[in-house]
């Protein structure tokens, strides 16, 4: 029987349990894919934890690459054979086979391998959508990226460069910041042990920023807000410190906008899911955005895939390979 991670409570990665699944046959609508490399990303452990609800007992994990093995009635975009990835809900990619929506899988080009593709789909579609589509960034402007040597921070780094941008990128230790720079960062800030608006302002010359694009949460709300030029737009699109509490609307001096997105509501329409995903292949296929793997893991390890998550041990992007 082919195996799978499944929860039954919430908790710390010891709920992520192991074991047999019995996968039928997909039913209308959906199609079944044997993975070939799992996506790590942070959102696993807001589902695991329960900051994200679920139905229990469940699976987790959200993102995938590998081949179709059947498809259900009614789906006329995938044939037995194809090559995919996909990320998007339910959750229950930490699997070997699963049958999933078929909605949101797409063919993988020729170029793309399996390791690459579930290491870039749901983090490069969040820079595809939070650069072109949230806020379009253009030529010349300065930007602030937190956890610029995170998954999504070295492709948003490289990206970035690629359009000509300039980046202010905030990490953890000086050895991150040696990987930001690799990857394009044009300035970065050590957060824990600098004064982020400050900074900001010193590498600006006093103008800051037009938009923060802030996955931190809790620890770099007020540096962020505080980072803004007039006008300036908040892009809050995840909480790896823990949630932002609430704040006045006043908080918001010199007339802040603010924005809480999320990568499904941009992937929910079949039509906007395939222009970003042709964006992010062509990117990747061009070599302009390079995808750095620095950690694999079995399927039964996927408890330390979280631990390292979670203790910010990682740079980059992790798989898992079921």
């Amino acid at each position: 029987m082919p195996k799978a991670i499944r929860i039954d409570r919430t908790g710390g990665p010891e709920v992520m349990q192991y074991v047999d699944v019995e996968v039928g046959a997909p039913g209308p609508g959906e199609a079944q894919v044997r993975h070939h490399a799992i996506g790590v990303n942070f959102i696993d452990v807001y589902f695991r934890t329960g900051l994200y609800p679920q139905p229990l007992p469940a699976g987790i994990g959200l993102e995938g690459a590998g081949v179709v093995t059947a498809v259900g009635s009614g789906v006329a975009h995938l044939k037995v054979g194809d090559r995919v990835a996909y990320c998007d809900r339910p959750p229950g990619s930490y699997a070997e086979v699963r049958n999933l929506p078929a909605r949101p899988l797409v063919k993988l080009p020729r170029g793309i391998d399996f390791e690459t593709a579930a290491a870039m789909m749901l983090k490069g579609l969040t820079v595809q959508y939070l650069f072109r589509r949230t806020y379009r960034l253009q030529k010349g402007q300065t930007i602030l990226f937190h956890a610029a040597a995170g998954g999504v921070g070295l492709i948003a780094m490289q990206w970035a460069k690629a359009l000509g941008v300039t980046v202010i990128g905030t990490v953890g230790s000086e050895e991150k910041a040696a990987l930001a720079r690799r990857f394009g960062c044009d300035h970065t800030i050590l957060y824990r042990h600098e004064n982020v608006a400050e900074r900001v302002r010193e590498i600006t010359g006093g103008a800051m920023v037009p938009v923060v694009y802030d996955s931190v949460g809790k620890d770099t709300f007020q540096a962020s807000l505080d980072s803004l030029q007039p006008f300036g737009l908040m892009v809050s699109f995840g909480n790896a410190s823990g949630p932002v509490p609430p704040m006045p609307l006043a908080a918001l001096k010199g007339s802040l906008y603010i924005t809480r997105p999320v990568l499904m509501s941009h992937t929910a329409n079949r039509a906007n899911l395939e222009e970003m995903a042709a964006d992010l292949f062509r990117m990747v296929g061009s070599g302009k955005v390079k995808i750095e793997i620095e950690r694999r893991y079995r399927l039964a390890d996927a408890g330390q895939a979280h631990r390292d998550l979670e203790a910010r041990a990682t740079t980059g992007s992790s798989v898992i390979l079921p």
